[in-house]
Order: C-alpha cells, then sequence, then structure tokens
C-alpha cells in the first residue's frame, strides 16, 4: 500500500544535490546532440574556409607527384609504395588541421552542458533495453514524437535556407561559365564553402532551441515526489528518533564528564533553586578563571551535592550565577565583564579558608559588581 501511495504522488520537487551526484555517477546528464552537430559543421565548415587553399595546394602537389613518373621509376619495383606512403603523408598532414579542428569541436560541443563526465555505468549492457514491448513504447513516446518534430524542423529550416543563398547567388553562379577554368574552379569552390558554412549556421538556430529543452528535460526527469525526499533526508541524515536518541546520549556523557570535574573546581556559586556554575582558576596554567560545569533545575542540584562531597565551597550568589550561566560556555573563560566580581569571590573562598583554620577573622560577603549588560532578571 505504501509503494503504490509513493508511485501516485507526482514529482513536484527539484531534484537534491544527493539525487543529482548520484545521477552524474549513473552516467545521467543534459547532453544534446545538436550542440554537438552544430559545433562540428561549423568547425568543419570554417576549417575549410580557413585552410582550404593550403589544402587545395597539398591535394594538387599529391596529384602531379603521382602521376608524374621518370622512366627509372619504372623499373622500380618499390616505387608504387614509396609513392603512396609520401603521398599519405603529405595528405595527413594537410588534414591535420581540419582534423584537429573538428576533434576539438566534437568534444567541445559534447561536453557544453553537463560538462566532462566518465562514467562505467553508462556504457554497461542494460537487459530492459532489449524488452521488445518497452522499445515499442519508446518508439512511441512522448520524446519520439519531439525528435520526430525536431528533424523535420531541422530538414525544413535547412532548406529554407537553402533555397535562400542559392536565390542570393544565381546570378553569381551564371556568371561562371563566363570564366576561364582556373578561375572559375577557384570561384565555384569558394562559393560552395560559404554556402557550407552558411548552411552550418542554421544549426545555431536549432541548438539555441534544443539546449534549454534539454536542460529543462533532465532536470524533469530527475524530479522527486515529497516522499522521496523525505527518505532521502532519513537515509542521509538518520531517522528523527534515532537521532534523538544519539544527541541524548552524547548530553549524558557530556554531562557525565562535566561532573567527574566539579571536584576539582574552587568554587561553585549558585542561584540555589535554579543555577550553579562551578569555577575553577589556575594562575599558573588560566588566564583568567574557567567554567568546568554548569547546569539548572535538577543538574544544578546534582553539581551542588557532588560540590558537598568533595568539600568545594558553595556560595549563594543569585545574580552573579545568572550572569556567568548565560555569558559564558562549559571549558571557556568567563567574560572580561565578570573579572572582577569572579576574583572577589575566589578572594572571598581564601579568606573562608583561612578563618577556618583560625588564621584570620570571618569575612564577609562582598557586594559582586555585575556589568549592566550582563545582568539576567531570571
Amino acid at each position: 500500500m505504501a509503494e503504490e501511495n509513493d508511485n501516485s504522488q507526482e514529482k513536484t520537487e527539484e531534484a537534491t544535490p544527493r539525487r543529482l551526484e548520484k545521477a552524474r555517477e549513473d552516467g545521467q546528464t543534459a547532453r544534446s546532440k545538436e550542440l554537438a552537430t552544430m559545433a562540428v559543421l561549423i568547425a568543419g565548415a570554417g576549417g575549410l574556409l580557413m585552410f582550404g587553399t593550403h589544402l587545395g595546394a597539398s591535394l594538387e602537389a599529391i596529384f602531379r607527384d603521382a602521376f608524374t613518373l621518370e622512366r627509372s621509376a619504372i623499373f622500380d619495383t618499390r616505387h608504387m609504395s614509396l609513392q603512396l606512403m609520401a603521398s599519405a603523408k603529405e595528405a595527413a598532414w594537410a588534414l591535420s588541421p581540419i582534423l584537429v579542428l573538428l576533434l576539438i569541436a566534437a568534444v567541445a560541443g559534447s561536453i557544453g552542458i553537463g560538462g566532462l563526465l566518465f562514467s562505467g555505468k553508462a556504457i554497461a549492457p542494460k537487459l530492459n533495453r532489449m524488452d521488445p514491448i518497452k522499445g515499442l513504447g519508446r518508439m512511441f513516446s512522448m520524446r519520439s514524437l519531439i525528435e520526430l518534430v525536431k528533424a523535420i524542423a531541422k530538414v525544413g529550416l535547412v532548406m529554407a535556407l537553402a533555397l535562400l543563398i542559392l536565390n542570393i547567388r544565381t546570378e553569381d553562379l551564371l556568371s561562371i561559365a563566363n570564366e576561364p577554368a582556373v578561375p572559375a574552379m577557384e570561384h565555384v569552390l569558394w562559393t560552395l564553402g560559404w554556402s557550407f558554412f552558411l548552411l552550418s549556421c542554421a544549426t545555431i538556430i536549432i541548438a539555441m532551441i534544443d539546449v534549454p529543452f534539454q536542460i529543462f528535460d533532465h532536470q524533469k526527469k530527475l524530479r522527486m515526489t515529497k516522499q522521496e525526499v523525505k527518505d532521502e533526508y532519513k537515509d542521509s541524515e538518520g531517522k528523527p528518533e534515532v537521532k534523538g536518541k544519539i544527541r541524548q546520549l552524547q548530553r549524558e556523557m557530556a554531562q557525565r564528564r562535566m561532573m567527574q570535574d566539579v571536584p576539582t573546581a574552587d568554587v561553585v556559586i549558585t542561584n540555589p533553586t535554579h543555577y550553579a556554575v562551578a569555577l575553577k582558576y589556575d594562575p599558573d596554567s588560566m588566564g583568567a578563571p574557567m567554567v568546568v560545569a554548569k547546569g539548572n533545575d535538577q543538574t544544578a542540584f546534582k553539581i551542588m551535592e557532588i560540590a558537598r562531597e568533595h568539600k568545594v565551597e558553595v556560595l549563594r550568589t543569585p545574580p552573579l550565577t545568572r550572569a556567568v550561566y548565560h555569558n559564558s560556555d562549559i571549558g571557556e573563560e568567563i567574560p572580561d565583564g565578570l573579572y572582577m566580581a569572579i576574583a572577589q569571590v575566589l578572594a572571598y573562598v581564601f579568606q573562608l579558608r583561612q578563618f577556618r583554620k583560625g588564621r584570620g577573622p570571618k569575612p564577609g560577603m562582598p557586594d559582586f559588581p555585575i556589568p549592566s549588560d550582563m545582568r539576567r532578571d531570571i
């Protein structure tokens, strides 16, 4: 029943970072074949225009050398293979700039959206792809219909542009008949090169439409239901009840460690019914008194109980206790504004100990100075 409810939910939530990362690991990312086609066609046309003269001269040299034979070469059985190798090297050298340009364009067009991605899962065989029923479903799916419309639109756009170019170049092409052979051939090649380049530019319009569509379609495929988002959060962050139990155990461990430090304190100041703060000061290792334990309600009573068991002085100083409790954390030094008050506390505790040993008069409880911005009423 739960699965049926999950499947009935609409995928209205954007993909989470974890979902996007998993999709990339599976080789699923936005790709546009039209962008790659555009890049290759424009690069090829541009390469022919840039390097066409060099390529033509190289081909002319290859043909000239291939059809020019000396008498001695006729009787040399190695001549044909050597000539073939020399022609192949010359052709490869002439074509290399265009081939390199095409390679760069093919790679750039492929990773133009989605970035560079290597995934073994993307090329792994999938048996479900061999299901004829699913294959028919893909053939007659909405995506196939969109691809058909795109193909028709591409053919129509290229044909319209070709007719426009032909109409503009008609008089120029007819004038070639009156030109000498060599200039006419150069004129024809120049016209074909630029026509091919302009036709290739038509794919820019197609790519501008296809790229946003592919990004939108990819994001739509990765959308999640609200239940999937909740399940993923539980998997990554842990179930709330488990996290609550962990936090409870962490608090208990921290409280046990804190209670172990209470016997090392020099004094515990209290607001008897609410707060207790244990303070320690070692002039050799500390720059200022440090809070080793603090707590409220039951924790405060436990701190006072442990302090009395270990003969740690417990002083009732409600305003000062509230100020220290709210303005300091366990394991940290007290704030600067409370230095004077805590110094008086420690001095009072020292005098009280001396009095109990019979080495001085009984001290009076001083009025501890507390800055107004650090006072707390509760």
